[in-house]
């Protein structure tokens, strides 16, 4: 059982944030729920500066303020693993982001450890320790939290601590320290950014099936949904599905009766929400409708192209032992393809940014797409 602190007033955050203050390295980890709600309910924050490693229970101290104050802090080292869900947290409790963010995930995957490592599987591998990961699906809002809960949850950044020294190391011999800082700040950007209702039918699957009009009626049901979702704190899947949205903006029903017939909804979302949308659809204004979604994996030439890049990149991953879901995953080759299409107008895709750029960026630009 790990020695921790169980932080559950403001008067105990303050004397924990004064210490951590003077921490280079802080290693950070949250428990929380997400299950209907449209942001994960927060149970618990581990910190650990190699002192004091303390539980914060959320749930019972009133303000943490000077806790979040303490991740903007740019002089010490912010040390998560696998953080994408973390910084979530950070940023809807906090309304912040880490600064020199550090994942270990990452680390490993640019130190040539094997890529999207679990903390247990780095931790084995790293410090021959065996994790116990049977608390893995805690309920962490019911409170007490159990003894093994809470060891659990210590172990989280115990051994995170412990292993950091191995990252460091290998990354320095590879020349890559710097690859994991410009990934920090890259993994941060735009996190702080409200989700926005008038384009929250672009993320709405199969919106690219839609003609312009129809269009126009699912960026209205798709606002109406986001809005809801924040007003409720509903995953957006617990207002209305993606599927029935499409067949909404599809069908366009002029009354009740005509919604009623729709299979695409469920009965109970028929009852909760079929006047209002109906009343949304009676009100869309077609003036001036979305254009049509221009989808890079429909355009003439696409399979060829996009095979032509991923075995480029391929090479430059294998010649410089860097996972390709790393280096080039799809979602880089999308941007990178349509930037060339584009004419190379407008800002550089982020494959020809930072370390990837001076590995990648030669290669490419020899490449002859159509």
């Amino acid at each position: 059982m790990l020695a921790f602190q169980y932080i559950e007033d403001d008067a105990s955050l303050a004397a924990l944030v004064e210490q951590y203050q003077e921490a280079d390295l802080l290693v950070l980890d949250t428990e929380f729920v997400r299950t209907r709600t449209y942001y994960a309910r927060l149970g618990l924050i581990q910190a650990y500066d190699g002192k004091t490693l303390a539980l914060i229970d959320p749930l019972a101290v009133s303000n943490l303020h000077l806790f979040w104050q303490l991740l903007k802090k740019e002089s010490s080292v912010k040390l998560l693993h696998s953080c994408s869900e973390d910084l979530e947290v950070f940023a809807h409790y906090g309304q912040c982001q880490p600064t020199n963010l550090f994942d270990s995930q990452i680390a490993a995957s640019l130190a040539g450890m094997g890529h999207g490592l679990g903390y247990a599987k780095l931790v084995e591998q790293t410090l021959e320790v065996s994790l116990d990961k049977g608390e893995s699906r805690t309920d962490w809002i019911k409170r007490p939290l159990t003894e093994a809960q809470l060891n659990y949850a210590a172990n989280d950044v115990y051994y995170l601590y412990k292993l950091y020294p191995q990252l460091v190391e290998k990354l320095k011999e590879q020349g890559r320290l710097d690859w994991i800082e410009e990934e920090g700040v890259r993994m941060t950007q735009g996190r702080l950014d409200l989700p926005c209702p008038d384009t929250a039918y672009l993320k709405v699957k199969n919106a690219f099936q839609l003609t312009s009009n129809q269009l126009a009626v699912l960026r209205d049901l798709a606002s109406w949904r986001l809005k809801r979702a924040l007003q409720k704190d509903l995953a957006l899947g617990f207002v209305v599905k993606d599927h029935a949205l499409i067949g909404l903006a599809k069908k366009q029903p002029k009354n009740s009766n005509d919604l009623y017939k729709l299979t695409e909804l469920t009965e109970q979302e028929k009852r909760i929400h079929g006047k209002e949308i109906c009343r949304i659809i009676s009100n869309v204004s077609f003036d001036s409708p979305p254009k049509p979604l221009d989808v890079i994996a429909l355009k003439t030439g696409y399979k060829v192209a996009f095979k032509t890049i991923k075995n480029c990149l391929t090479a430059q991953a294998e010649a410089h032992n860097i996972p390709i879901e790393l280096l080039g995953s799809k979602k880089f080759i999308h941007e990178y393809l349509e930037w060339v299409w584009a004419g190379k107008q407008g800002d550089k895709p982020l494959i020809l940014t930072g370390w990837r750029e001076a590995i990648v960026a030669e290669p490419l630009y020899a490449l002859k797409l159509q």
